[in-house]
């Protein structure tokens, strides 16, 4: 029983040699290749949402020094009303 068992375990080690060894080294390389196309995908998301960013920051820039002309031109409106005058007819284009 045991020379048996001694063989099993030799032709279990002479298996994982051959066949088991070059199987995990294969997927160690796919983890590998993968974790490389995540790194890739990951640094084009990053660089996608710093140009977004700068187009919001862009946006918010025009929208804020528009909306003190555009705050003022509601006012003279708003005034001109109150006051009976009538509205200007058409508002200054900035």
């Amino acid at each position: 029983m045991i020379p048996i068992l001694g063989i099993c375990c030799g032709l279990l080690a002479i298996f994982g040699g051959v066949f088991l060894r070059p199987w995990f080294r294969l997927q160690e390389r796919r983890m590998e290749i993968e974790a490389t196309k995540v790194a890739e995908k990951a640094a084009q998301y990053a660089a996608q949402t710093e140009r977004l960013e700068e187009r919001v920051r862009v946006l918010e820039r025009i929208v804020t020094d528009r909306g003190v002309d555009l705050a003022q031109e509601i006012d003279a409106l708003r005034d001109a009303r109150h006051d009976g005058r009538s509205a200007p007819s058409r508002l200054p284009i900035n």
